[in-house]
């Protein structure tokens, strides 16, 4: 065996080793994981407080209650139009039990199963009442207990910043602390890029799905809007499933095929005008991973993770992707994963700056 091959087979199985570890340390990695991004976010405004003369830890408090502020409010948002969702349920669950009648007449008619046996079927199926409420009381379980953790290394994170970047820097050797601060600074600000970016194209999608779905005719347009829009922190997965739904809805409520059409319409310009306007001008290069990397990162994060995992999967491939630039012998790896198709989305918002500039200059 050469010393070539030794060295492939050692990186796979390091590679091998970090995945399982990352499965196996989910429950630690996670939410760490979400407090160190959410924190990112808020470094710049609680480092400007600090400048103010203001205490660290006022500072902190102000950030942590601006987290739980946009929480809240987004929470509400949701709320808000789910509650008007809500009004329609019974209309829903009538169109769905005809839709489950003429699909058991249709298995009758053409599979020879009688509605009797597929009744059966379907009862045997389903969980019982009491397997339904121990699932569910687990996840809110386990959804309080990962939130509270993430609130705690969110406020942990933001007071010890500053002593985690000397922790790393000591680590690395004095002709090299440049480049580490480099690879520190470019982690932080890519995380902070990508959340702001990413806030501000929900935003968008919320206009320009709500514009879309009311042309249409969408029953309820604003909560699809807002549903496509928030799915959107899972790229291309979230707004096909959030349309889907949409779609699967709308069809419930009894639409006739022009909306039905007119939501794929919608669906698909706004995935254009996203594509090719928004995340070039609003995200930049930097953060983009080619289609490739996107999926296999999402596919990776699910399996490890599960959905929050497909969450984090962007972000934390962005950031693997700046210590790959940084890091000589991983430069490759960071080309492999980068987006390829940057230079024509930017040259085209160049021209569309430049045409509009001198639109509004003449």
């Amino acid at each position: 065996m050469t010393i070539t091959d030794t060295s492939t087979i050692k990186k796979l199985l390091l590679l091998f080793l970090a995945v399982a570890g990352l499965y196996y340390a989910k429950a630690f990695l996670m939410p760490l994981c979400i407090g160190g991004i959410l924190a990112t976010l808020f470094f710049p405004f609680c480092h400007w407080m600090e400048k103010k003369k203001l205490p660290k830890i006022i500072a902190v408090c102000i950030c942590f209650l601006a987290l739980l502020t946009v929480m809240a409010g987004i929470g509400a948002l949701v709320g808000w139009k789910v509650s008007e969702l809500v009004s329609d349920f019974g209309q829903i669950k009538e169109r769905a039990t005809e839709t489950s009648r003429l699909a058991q007449e249709y298995i009758f008619k053409h599979l020879g199963i009688s509605i009797a046996k597929q009744t059966k079927i379907i009862k045997e199926e389903q969980p019982s009442f009491g397997g339904m409420m121990q699932t569910m009381l687990g996840s809110v379980s386990y959804i309080f207990t990962n939130l509270v953790l993430v609130l705690i290394y969110f406020i942990f994170l933001m007071y010890y910043r500053s002593h985690l970047k000397k922790f790393f820097l000591k680590l690395s050797k004095p002709l090299q602390e440049n480049e580490m601060e480099k690879v520190i600074y470019g982690v932080a600000r890519i995380s902070q890029q990508y959340l702001l970016g990413l806030s501000k194209i929900i935003l968008c999608l919320w206009v320009l799905y709500g514009i879309g779905f009311s042309i249409v005719g969408v029953k309820n347009a604003i909560f699809f809007a807002i549903l496509c829009g928030l799915l959107e922190v899972v790229p291309y997965i979230g707004n096909i499933t959030g349309s889907a739904l949409t779609l699967l809805i709308a069809a419930m409520h009894g639409a006739p095929p022009s909306v039905l059409v007119g939501i794929v319409v919608v669906y698909g310009v706004v995935q254009v005008f996203q594509g090719w306007v928004l995340e070039p001008l609003i995200l930049g290069p930097q953060v983009k991973i080619n289609p490739l990397f996107t999926i296999i990162a999402l596919v990776l994060g699910e399996l490890i993770w599960g959905i929050p995992g497909m969450v984090l999967a962007i972000p934390l491939t962005a950031m693997f992707k700046i210590v790959c630039d940084n890091v000589e012998p991983m430069k490759p790896y960071g080309f492999l994963i980068g987006e390829i198709e940057t230079v024509k989305k930017e040259h085209f918002i160049i021209r569309l700056q430049q045409h509009l500039s001198s639109r509004y200059k003449s």
